[in-house]
């Protein structure tokens, strides 16, 4: 409740304090709208609009998006989302649980374990992505070679449409599941021990006490990771881009890489901008969709 002197006019301290305050957020304020709001309202704008990249351009409506639904391409790289999220969210969730299970027992160098996992995290993608390829590579990759000591003819990893997207996703795994992994292992060691002195009490064995007592406890956090690793995941380039190029046969051409090579290869900026307006809904849609059901399975929310 703000201070006023005699007359209604405003306190000056209380007017120099809301001053101050907005100067202080004033960047953030400046760069969200700059570099956020700005540009999500263009790109909305961009998406009624056949705009080249070089040339005029001219609203059309909905011309792009009627367009993107009769583009068996556009629906190809939205299968191959899907896909690529199916797959790494669930193996990364449950890989990183099992190491955060793991590595917070007292065993020795754990903490160089948590280091080792940890580190893919703080690594350039695009190194990752160059290092991996030419590990998958055909004849001369690392994988192969070891396969080749025990008499097995290494598949064709990155060329075959069957083995490049889950190669892909292995390896996108493992280059963030230690992220996950950090977030789990500070929510077990958040969960109160008598829990588990009351479970042991009842004759709780691990699986029972884990599954009554552990998981419930750190829903919130799960909560939390799942929903980083499905917008993380519906955003795949990087790793795409270096590593396969949206093939063999568009088999790994995801959304986002769809959105840059319709953008700036076809120089069709218009088009672009209205399959990232679908890929915006598509994250916001699963966000509010996880939101809403966080009420039945997530503890400590009523």
């Amino acid at each position: 409740m703000s201070v006023k002197r005699r007359g209604g006019s405003r306190n000056p301290l209380a007017r120099d304090a809301n001053l101050t305050g907005w100067l202080f957020i004033s960047p953030m304020v400046l760069g969200f709208t700059c570099f956020l709001l700005l540009p999500m309202g263009m790109a909305f704008y961009m998406g009624f609009t056949d705009w080249p990249l070089l040339g005029d351009s001219s609203f059309a409506g909905f011309d792009n998006y009627k367009n993107l639904m009769d583009d068996d391409i556009f629906w190809k790289a939205l299968g191959n989302t899907v896909y690529f999220s199916a797959g790494l969210v669930p193996l990364n969730i449950a890989l990183a649980l099992m190491l955060a299970l793991l590595l917070t027992r007292s065993l020795p160098f754990m903490g160089l374990f948590r280091t080792a996992i940890f580190t893919p995290v703080i690594t350039s993608l695009i190194v990752w992505s160059i290092v991996w390829k030419y590990m998958l590579a055909t004849d001369s990759g690392f994988i192969n070679q070891i396969l080749q000591m025990f008499g097995i003819q290494g598949p064709t990893w990155l060329y075959n449409p069957d083995l490049a997207m889950p190669a892909v996703i292995v390896t996108s795994v493992l280059k963030n599941v230690g992220l996950n992994m950090v977030l789990f292992i500070a929510a077990l060691q958040q969960v109160p021990a008598h829990l588990y002195e009351a479970a042991k009490l009842d004759g709780a064995g691990r699986t029972r006490t884990f599954f009554q007592v552990t998981l419930p406890m750190i829903t919130p956090t799960v909560f939390l990771t799942v929903i980083m690793t499905v917008i993380g995941s519906l955003k795949v380039f990087g790793q795409i881009y270096v590593m396969t190029q949206g093939g063999p046969s568009n088999s790994t051409k995801v959304l986002v890489y769809y959105i840059w090579e319709t953008a700036f290869k076809l120089f069709d900026l218009g088009y672009a901008s209205a399959a990232a307006t679908i890929l915006f809904c598509i994250i916001l849609a699963f966000t509010l969709i996880q939101w809403q059901l966080r009420k039945r399975w997530v503890f400590h929310e009523s």
